[in-house]
């Protein structure tokens, strides 16, 4: 029954006239965004952060930057389909099949399945949120500022260990976005450390700009270097409902990369990405006739796409009940609640009821919107397809030097963007995944502010981490998983995984 009355409360939070029409502009940019390859949902939710200033309530401003990025998960799957470019990262599986649909005349069942798939995971996600939040949040009231370092610990570790490429880069960059988040006034001491006597730097690196230089400008300069030869499928896409036979052989799929993609999007580091990639192999696995694909079996498009909206969704349940961003766009998510002064973490449900339950409805109603939304709008974005970038990234390019500027109204803030977009061009070159620099950014500060706080209690006992049972025990687990990787066997096999999912 409280579940029920929670749920009550956030669908009468979400149905607000603000609040649909902020998600319904989330799930539209979102989609728009994934269906224009080279952009994603992180480089649009750092562009569109200092937007949020300008909304009075913050759950509004969740809601809409929620949308993007679970509407960016169906967005991606279109140009997957009809372009043979992944539109999202996560989408990089549904080309394999969906493409290969779209040749043999067979576009509009692809497409349909995608956003049905998508549907469903995205609703059991949301009731899985609602369900296993509440029970989460109550043990994390159990947890003191040794859990907290113990548990961010554990989550940095996770987030390095499923990045992509080589160990040791993940982790230097994780170290990098501790020291960078360093930068600024000491919280216990009130002096100003690495800031150069700069004064706008007393206040620290602003989080926004980082994102937007590295992932923003970063992501376009590739971009740019890239030649533009884009297959646009420009024929009627025709009958757009599945076979009976074909919604037959995706019921199994989509119900498989749902349960995958709601567990791995809980992960550190996991979400719709290894969600996606996961489900493939599993499909393939159990198939009878495994060599149908990356021919057009429409399995290889209903389990990722699936697997991925889950994933996207249940990786709100670690940020909203614990305050960990399991994945670099929940990071942003944290530094949009931190703007408008609410603490990450169990309290949020407590605190401010209205936020948690309206943001678990809005992801309902926004799913049923991008399903509505989407089938009719196919022949817009195809037409959009067909606009050369070259017109597009200048305008994204001025999109962000404004959001930059408007956070503090200040022009420095643009300028921090250029050194961290030439960093995030130089760890593409260097297969450095910036993702971890990210999370290292924004939990840095939370990390600093608990180890502060464990300290003062045990009066500077170090021991503390360890004689406290539940705080050993996240740091064992940090600790095996770290050796566990190294390992050359498991190293190897790892290198090779990611490998396959690079070609």
């Amino acid at each position: 029954m409280e579940l029920l009355s929670n749920l009550a409360l956030g669908f009468g939070t979400a149905l607000s006239l603000t609040n649909i029409f902020y998600c319904f502009i989330g799930v539209l940019l979102g989609t728009l965004i994934g269906v224009l390859p080279g952009i994603g949902p992180l480089a649009t939710i750092a562009m569109l952060l200092p937007i949020t200033y300008k909304l009075t309530d913050p759950t509004t401003a969740l809601i809409m930057l929620a949308g993007i990025y679970y509407g960016a998960q169906y967005g991606g799957s279109t140009t997957a389909i009809l372009v043979n470019l992944p539109g999202e990262t996560s989408s990089v599986v549904t080309t394999l099949d969906g493409y290969q649909m779209a040749r043999n005349g067979r576009p509009g069942p692809a497409l349909s399945i995608a956003a049905i798939g998508s549907f469903f995971a995205g609703s059991v996600a949301t009731l899985l949120i609602a369900a296993f939040a509440p029970p989460l949040t109550e043990v994390a009231f159990k947890f003191g500022p040794a859990e907290y370092f113990s548990l961010m610990v554990l989550g940095l570790i996770a987030a390095v260990i499923l990045a992509h490429g080589s160990i040791l880069k993940a982790l230097a960059m994780v170290v990098f976005g501790l020291l960078i988040g360093m930068v600024g006034t000491d919280v216990n001491s009130g002096v100003a450390r690495f800031s150069f006597d700069i004064p706008e730097l007393t206040d620290g690196i602003e989080f926004a700009a980082v994102a937007m230089g590295i992932f923003g400008f970063g992501e376009i300069i590739c971009n740019l270097e890239q030649r533009e030869n884009r297959e646009v499928f420009t024929r009627r896409v025709g009958r757009m409902l599945p076979s009976m036979a074909e919604f037959k052989a995706s019921i199994a799929p989509i119900i498989r990369g749902t349960a995958l993609g709601s567990f791995l999007g809980i992960l550190p580091g996991g979400g719709a990405v290894l969600a996606s990639f996961t489900s493939y192999a599993v499909e393939k696995k159990v198939s009878k006739t495994p060599e149908r694909f990356g021919k057009g079996a429409i399995e290889g498009v209903a389990g990722p796409e699936s697997a991925n909206n889950a994933g996207a969704q249940t990786s709100f349940i670690p940020m909203l009940t614990l305050g960990i961003p399991t994945n670099a766009v929940m990071a942003l998510m944290v530094a949009g609640m931190m703007i408008h002064n609410i603490q990450p973490g169990p309290q949020v449900m407590t605190s401010n009821p209205s936020l948690f339950w309206g943001l678990i409805a809005s992801m309902w109603i926004g799913n049923l919107m991008l399903v509505i939304l989407n089938l009719p709008l196919i022949g817009i974005w195809i037409k959009l397809l067909t606009v050369p970038y070259r017109i597009l990234y200048p305008a994204i390019l001025l999109f962000c030097c404004v959001g930059a500027y408007s956070i503090n109204n200040n022009v420095f803030d643009v300028f921090v963007t250029i050194p961290f977009a030439i960093l995030g061009y130089v760890f593409r070159k260097l297969d450095c995944e910036p993702a971890p620099l990210l999370l290292g950014l924004v939990l840095g500060k939370l990390m600093e502010e608990y180890l502060r706080r464990a300290m003062t209690i045990s009066r500077g006992d170090w021991s503390v981490f360890v004689t406290r049972p539940l705080s050993a025990t996240l740091l064992a687990i940090a600790a095996v998983l770290l050796v566990i990787v190294f390992m050359p066997a498991i190293a190897k096999k790892r290198n090779e995984a990611f490998a396959e999912e690079e070609t």
